[in-house]
């Protein structure tokens, strides 16, 4: 694995400015949640730093990185570059930055359209990509503040938010993100019956 300083010179040359700005403040924003969650600081440092690593690639070479990889991707996510940033990314944090932590990679893999079973690290990418102090949607602070009081609740917003923005531009909707913000809605509502 390359050092920090080594895989952020390589992926100033990957991505544009405003990209790497972005990356900036996922990564600022990742620390502080897993600080505040007690999720191993060194991984998400990582994962928030590559997490966006494909996001130049056109669909043309997305499609080249894919072939042959062991990453299965979905005829959704074949349709839509912007979904496919994140499986790419995963083959690349693993390929050229020599990342073989499965959590990390899973994090990167997953950070925009979430899965069922997300882990703790998967949370938090995709939720600092969300809400990094760079992005600005109606109703983000909510979510922002939330982020640190409930993770699951953060996502259940940003997640419903996103789906709204998709479906008014007309655009499909990944089921994967629609099946894990309904399995957070049903953990939190476990969760409260049990607090009662």
């Amino acid at each position: 694995m390359k050092s920090f300083d080594q895989m952020c010179k390589r992926l100033k040359e990957m991505i544009d400015l405003q990209r790497y700005q972005h990356t900036l403040g996922v990564i600022d924003t990742a620390l502080r949640l897993a600080e505040h969650y007690r999720v191993s600081v060194e991984k998400a440092k990582i994962a928030a730093l590559l997490h966006d690593c494909a996001k130049g690639l056109s669909k043309y070479h997305l499609l080249r990185r894919l072939k042959g990889s062991d990453i299965v991707v979905d005829d959704v996510e074949l349709s839509l570059e912007p979904l496919m940033h994140g499986p790419v990314g995963a083959i690349i944090a693993r390929e050229e930055f020599g990342i073989i932590d499965d959590e990390i990679l899973r994090a990167i893999r997953y950070h925009t359209t979430g899965s069922v079973e997300m882990t703790l690290l998967d949370k938090i990418i995709f939720i600092a990509d969300y809400i990094e102090p760079n992005r600005q949607c109606p109703g983000i602070d909510e979510v922002r503040q939330m982020a640190f009081i409930d993770l699951d609740q953060a996502i259940i917003l940003a997640a419903g938010r996103t789906i709204i923005y998709e479906i008014n531009r007309h655009n499909p909707i990944h089921l994967r993100t629609v099946q894990m913000r309904n399995a957070l809605l049903e953990r939190v509502k476990r969760n409260d019956k049990e607090r009662l």
